[in-house]
C-alpha cells in the first residue's frame, strides 16, 4: 500500500459500515487523517478506535446527512482535529426494501431524496466554500449502477441515484476552475447491510435467497462485489492518480450496466 494520502486530511460518510467504512479503512492505510462520520456514532467511535490503536489518525463524528446542523458539527469537529478537509467521500445512502412503485410510503421515498441527494446540497453549502478558500479540493460521491440500468422494483431508489450522478456532474463543472475536483462510482450489488435491507423486501429467507439467485443471473461476472473494490475505485479517484479526471461516474458493478 502506497501514501498517495499522506498529509490529507479525509472525510468519509457513512464511514462506520459497508463502503464507507472500507474506504475509511483503505484511506488511513494510505496515510489520511480521518474522520468517520456516520449515524451510528458507536460503530464509527469503534472502528476510529481500532484503527487509532494501530497507529492511524482518526475520528469519529455522528452525523444525519439530510440534515444542516450535521454538517456545521461534521465541519466542526474536523477542523478541530485535523484541518480543512482536502477530501470528502459522501457514502451514506438509504436503500428501501425493493417493492414495486405504487407501494412506497412516502416517508420512504421522502428519505431516499434526503440521504441519497440532498448531502450534495449541503456539501455545496458547507464544504465546498472552505476547500475554495483552501485551494482546492476532491469529493468522490458514492451513487449507483441503478441510475443507469432501471429494475423492477427499485424505481425511487434508482430515481434518487440518477438525481445523485446528475449533481455529481453538474457540480463538477459548477467549480473545476476553483480546483474542486468532482467524480463518483457507480457500485453495482455489493455485499453489505444496505444490500440486505433491500432483499429483504422479498420476504423469507427462501424469497430473499430466489431473488439473490436472479441478481446473479442479471451479473456477468457471477457474483457481488465486494465493500473494498469500490473502495480501492474510491481511493484511486480520490487521489493524484487521477488528477485529470473530473464529472465522471465509474461504474464498479460486475459488469451489469452492459
Amino acid at each position: 500500500m502506497n501514501n498517495r494520502f499522506q498529509g490529507k486530511i479525509v472525510v468519509v460518510t457513512g464511514g462506520a459500515s459497508g463502503i464507507g467504512a472500507a474506504a475509511v479503512r483503505r484511506m488511513a492505510a494510505e496515510g489520511a487523517s480521518v474522520v468517520i462520520a456516520d449515524r451510528a456514532l458507536a460503530a464509527a467511535e469503534a472502528l476510529a478506535a481500532e484503527l487509532t490503536a494501530a497507529g492511524h489518525r482518526t475520528a469519529a463524528g455522528e452525523i444525519d446527512v439530510a440534515q444542516e446542523a450535521g454538517w456545521v458539527a461534521l465541519m466542526a469537529l474536523t477542523e478541530s482535529r485535523f484541518g480543512i478537509p482536502d477530501v470528502l467521500v459522501n457514502s451514506a445512502g438509504y436503500a428501501q426494501p425493493y417493492r414495486i412503485a405504487h407501494e412506497e410510503p412516502e416517508d420512504s421515498y421522502d428519505r431516499l431524496y434526503d440521504v441519497n441527494v440532498k448531502p450534495f446540497y449541503w456539501c455545496a453549502r458547507h464544504l465546498i466554500p472552505r476547500m475554495i478558500a483552501n485551494g482546492g479540493g476532491t469529493m468522490v460521491n458514492v451513487c449507483s449502477v441503478s441510475a443507469e440500468r432501471p429494475r423492477p422494483l427499485n424505481t425511487w431508489y434508482g430515481a434518487s441515484k440518477a438525481a445523485a450522478v446528475f449533481s455529481t456532474r453538474a457540480l463538477a463543472l459548477e467549480y473545476a476552475r476553483q480546483n474542486i475536483r468532482i467524480c463518483g462510482v457507480n457500485p453495482g450489488p455489493i455485499d453489505t447491510p444496505l444490500l440486505a435491507g433491500s432483499l429483504a423486501g422479498h420476504g423469507g429467507a427462501n424469497e430473499q435467497a430466489a431473488a439473490r439467485a436472479r441478481m446473479m443471473e442479471n451479473l456477468p461476472l457471477g457474483r457481488v462485489g465486494q465493500p473494498g473494490e469500490i473502495a480501492a475505485t474510491i481511493a484511486f479517484l480520490a487521489s493524484d492518480d487521477a488528477s485529470f479526471i473530473v464529472g465522471e461516474v465509474v461504474n464498479v458493478d460486475g459488469g451489469r450496466a452492459i
